[in-house]
C-alpha cells in the first residue's frame, strides 16, 4: 500500500490487508521487501522491545523514536504509530502536538484506542490532515480498568456498544479500525456494518484484515503465547541455536577463521 485511500479500495475489492507491527529500522526494512501492506508502529513496543509490563509505559518521545526508526528502514510504506497512553486525553492541543510530533517523525496516520470522550479530538485531528485508524475491544491502555487481558464485547449490551462506537468512528472519519480480542462473531457483525476495513487481531476470520506483532508471528517469545497467534517460525530456537553456536566456535578457537580475517 502506498496511501491510506488504499484501505478503502481494499474493502471494496475485497482484498484482505496484512499488517505487521515492527519497531526499527532493520525490521521495517525486510518488511518493506514483503508481501505486506502495511506497518503498524504500535506502543506495544514498550513491552516488545523496552521490557515493561503493559503499553502504558509508552511515551510520545518513545513512539517517535521508534516511528523514525521504522520509516527509515521502510521510506515507502504506509505506517501507522499508536498515540501513547493519556495523549488523546490531555486535551485538544496536547493531542495534536503528540500526533503532529508522530507525523513528522514518519507516519502516515496514527491509530487512538477508544472513542468515547473522544469525539471531538477524533474529529479535529482528522480535519487537520491526521489520518486516524481506531482500535476498540481490548484496548490494552486501559486494561487496568478491565483488570487483565480479557476478551471483549461478550455480553449483549457490550457487543452493542462496540458496534455503536465503530459506527461513530466511521462518522467522525477514521479510515480503518482495529478490532482485538472480541468474540469472531461480533467482529463479523462489526465488519459487514462497516463501509471502512476492519483489522483483526484475536478477533476471527471474518475482518477485512489482520494484524500480528513481528516477534510473535517469527516466536521470538517463548513466554507470550496466546490462543490467538500464530508462530510462523520458532525464532526463540533458531536464535538461541545460532548464537551457542557461535559461543562454541568461539571457545574451541574455531572463530574467527582464516578466511574471516582482516588482512
Amino acid at each position: 500500500m502506498k496511501s491510506i485511500l488504499d484501505f478503502a479500495r481494499a474493502k471494496r475489492e475485497a482484498k484482505p490487508i496484512v499488517l505487521i507491527a515492527a519497531y526499527d529500522a532493520l525490521m521495517a526494512r525486510l518488511l518493506a521487501a514483503s508481501e505486506v501492506d502495511a506497518i503498524l508502529v504500535g506502543d506495544s513496543a514498550a513491552m516488545v522491545v523496552h521490557g515493561f509490563p503493559s503499553t502504558i509505559h509508552a511515551t510520545v518521545e518513545m513512539m517517535c523514536t521508534h516511528t523514525a526508526a521504522v520509516r527509515r528502514g521502510a521510506p515507502d510504506r504506509v505506517v501507522i504509530a499508536d498515540m501513547p497512553f493519556l495523549s488523546v486525553r490531555l486535551g485538544r492541543d496536547e493531542a495534536v502536538r503528540a500526533a503532529g510530533a508522530l507525523m513528522q517523525a514518519g507516519a502516515t496516520a496514527v491509530k487512538i484506542e477508544g472513542v468515547t470522550g473522544q469525539e471531538e479530538i477524533i474529529s479535529h485531528l482528522i480535519h487537520s490532515g491526521i489520518p486516524v485508524m481506531g482500535h476498540l475491544g481490548l484496548t490494552p491502555q486501559s486494561v487496568n480498568q478491565f483488570g487483565g487481558y480479557r476478551v471483549q464485547g461478550r455480553t449483549p449490551a457490550a457487543a452493542e456498544q462496540l458496534k455503536a462506537d465503530a459506527l461513530t468512528l466511521e462518522k467522525l472519519g477514521a479510515f480503518s479500525l482495529v478490532l482485538e480480542c472480541v468474540p469472531a462473531v461480533l467482529a463479523a457483525d462489526v465488519s459487514l456494518a462497516l463501509t471502512m476495513p476492519t483489522i483483526g487481531i484475536g478477533a476471527g476470520p471474518q475482518t477485512d484484515g489482520q494484524v500480528l506483532v513481528l516477534a510473535d508471528l517469527l516466536g521470538l517469545d517463548e513466554v507470550f503465547r496466546p490462543k490467538f497467534v500464530r508462530h510462523y517460525l520458532e525464532g526463540n530456537e533458531l536464535v538461541l541455536g545460532a548464537v551457542n553456536a557461535f559461543a562454541r566456535d568461539v571457545r574451541a578457537a574455531r572463530f574467527p577463521a582464516r578466511e574471516e580475517v582482516l588482512a
